[in-house]
């Protein structure tokens, strides 16, 4: 089965380099056209120039693609609707949105600089809002859409010196499962890809070049490409990098109930391990269900029929 896109107009955020400018390469190669997004800065959000997505632009039409290059500040809603707005006018829809834009302010969060912390969240977090606010009457009205946000180990995971990209990027996840719920009946589909590859974003974190080698954008794009076609999967954490791909997911144990005379701090502490076990731990879908099973569990040890 091969994956197109013709017909399909597709938003990628952060296209002029890296990640971004694989995205649109592979979308355009494989019929997609394509807005490549890059506000131009240095890699610590500095600075704009909208050259690094013509040249983008460029290469695309170069191999017959169609492609237009904006340069909307992911941060200002305005410029934003601007960007939605001209590719509706070009080409009448928007089917795809790829949160990709991104900025490094790394520091130990006893050095950071609040101001350097809030814009980091800022472009990640709000810059995925905004495009994905966007779009998102459009899609629901085609009643067809596939969004990704790049999420990141640092914030699934922890990263030394990234409090404030950890965070950004792990919001993007509740963002995430929050749009699922809200997308689905509208035939919107939302997921989230965790990619880790050899970009200017690296380059300081990662010096031997055998393993730069193997870490090339393209294999991360493959994951891209599956989670933004028509049988794309819904609420998934990809992770990809160096041609290995893996699924991230948040489970919960299945816990213990305490009854009212052991529900105290001494007590929760004294059972960390049987809250821990993990042979019957699952994935849920909406944190309702957190509640009912709670109150599932509750109702079972005191005897209470629940209607």
């Amino acid at each position: 089965m091969s994956i197109r896109f013709d017909g399909q107009v597709a938003i990628v955020t952060g296209a002029g380099n890296g990640l971004g400018k694989s995205h649109a390469l592979e979308l355009a190669r494989r019929g997609a056209r394509v807005v490549v997004n890059d506000l131009g800065g240095a890699r610590d959000g500095s600075g704009a120039s909208l050259s690094a997505a013509e040249q983008v632009v460029a290469e695309i039409r170069g191999f017959g693609g169609e492609a237009i290059a904006n340069g909307a500040n992911v941060t200002r809603y305005g410029e934003v609707e601007a960007m939605v707005k001209e590719a509706v006018d070009q080409w009448g829809r928007v089917d795809i949105l790829v949160n990709n834009a991104g900025i490094l302010r790394d520091k130990s969060f006893a050095k950071a600089d609040l101001d350097d912390f809030k814009l980091v969240m800022e472009v990640h977090l709000m810059g995925s809002v905004n495009c994905t606010k966007a779009v998102w009457g459009l899609m629901r009205e085609q009643n067809y859409g596939r969004i990704v946000m790049t999420t990141s180990s640092s914030g699934l995971y922890g990263n030394f010196g990234q409090s404030n990209y950890g965070a950004a990027k792990m919001a993007l996840v509740g963002l995430m499962n929050t749009l699922y719920l809200e997308g689905e009946k509208y035939g919107i589909k939302i997921n989230c890809l965790s990619p880790t590859a050899r970009t200017r974003m690296t380059e300081d974190i990662i010096t031997d070049e055998k393993i730069l080698d193997l870490m090339t954008p393209e294999s991360v794009t493959a994951g891209l490409v599956a989670l933004v076609a028509e049988d794309a999967p819904n609420r998934f954490i990809l992770g990809a990098g160096a041609g290995a791909f893996a699924r991230a997911r948040i489970v919960e144990t299945d816990g213990v109930y305490l009854p009212p005379e052991r529900q105290t701090a001494e007590d929760v502490l004294a059972n960390l391990d049987a809250i821990s076990d993990e042979s019957a731990q699952k994935e849920l879908v909406g944190g309702l269900n957190q509640t009912v099973k709670f109150v599932q569990k509750a109702a079972a040890a005191l005897d209470v029929e629940l209607s």
